[in-house]
């Protein structure tokens, strides 16, 4: 059954079509032409017989130097069978439009990247009748985007980085940066992102983390909390929701790298409004190995 991480590995490319040239260029370093035209075609490659083959996304690419096409395919886990799909389909997909596909693998495991970055090869030993070298993009060449700054410069590359190092330690960095880049851009186009982070993350820590920011900080979610504190106005609404969301993250994030907090060091988070103070924890917590740590040179 497809699961909603594997769905949105894909669809943010749909989202946003040029993101995958972005990527190209700066992630893999590929000196890909800049596209006059990006269009989402339909990703059923199924023939006349009745046997169903569909790519995720498929996407042609009108530049000066050709028309290509993308064919994007998510990848969970180590496939076998793929390896005769993927070849129909770049196969079929040239037959049917004639030109060039190409065909690039996103994933969340490392140890996946690796099994789909090696070439496919048919026929005899040493003499490949057919090679199939896909494209990958996983957690080893999509960059972790921790920085609020980064983030608004490119959100979509930052929910993809969400989504591709979404079980990974700096987890907690990259959605608490994430939710602060989304209010740089239009409340639809954020919606749409937040969404697609959501449905994207598989860890349920991580899942939860993003949920409490959802709920705190974009107000423009609509989100019942969030929502009141709009429509209200009120600075000291909005500083205590603020405040709310990072006593949250900072006891999530600890409790999810093992640093152990006593009863009172969990009320001496709980009870502070003071914003500077709480964001010189939220910081730490993303590093410190004990309860101490988190507190040095604060006064009780």
């Amino acid at each position: 059954m497809v699961s909603s991480s594997h769905e949105a590995l894909h669809r943010i490319f749909q989202k946003d079509t040029a993101l995958l040239i972005r990527s190209f260029q700066r992630l893999l370093h590929i000196p890909f032409p800049e596209p006059r035209d990006i269009a989402i075609l339909n990703a059923d490659l199924t023939e006349i017989e009745p046997i169903e083959r569909r790519c995720d996304t498929l996407l042609r690419v009108d530049t000066d130097d050709g028309r290509y096409l993308f064919v994007i395919e998510s990848q969970g886990k180590k496939d076998e069978a793929k390896r005769g799909s993927w070849a129909y389909y770049l196969s079929h997909l040239y037959e049917k439009y004639r030109c060039e596909p190409v065909l690039i693998v996103l994933t969340q495991s490392s140890s996946t990247a690796a099994w789909a970055a090696k070439p496919i090869q048919f026929g005899l030993p040493g003499w490949s009748t057919l090679t199939v070298r896909p494209l990958v993009l996983g957690p080893d060449s999509v960059p972790v985007i921790a920085d609020e700054k980064e983030v608004a410069r490119d959100v979509p590359l930052a929910v993809f980085s969400a989504i591709t190092h979404g079980k990974g330690p700096d987890t907690a960095a990259i959605l608490v940066a994430l939710a602060a880049g989304l209010e740089t851009i239009d409340p639809d186009s954020a919606a749409v992102f937040a969404q697609l982070t959501e449905s994207g993350l598989v860890d349920p820590q991580a899942q939860k983390i993003w949920r409490d920011l959802m709920t705190t900080t974009n107000y423009f979610f609509r989100h019942e909390v969030a929502e009141k504190v709009r429509e209200e106005g009120r600075d000291e609404g909005r500083d205590e929701a603020r405040a709310e969301e990072r006593r949250r993250v900072i006891l999530r994030t600890l409790d999810w790298r093992g640093v152990e907090l006593s009863e009172t060091e969990r009320e001496r988070v709980r009870s502070c409004g003071d914003l500077d103070r709480l964001a010189v924890w939220l910081d730490r917590s993303y590093e410190v190995t004990d309860a101490p740590a988190l507190f040095d040179g604060d006064d009780a």
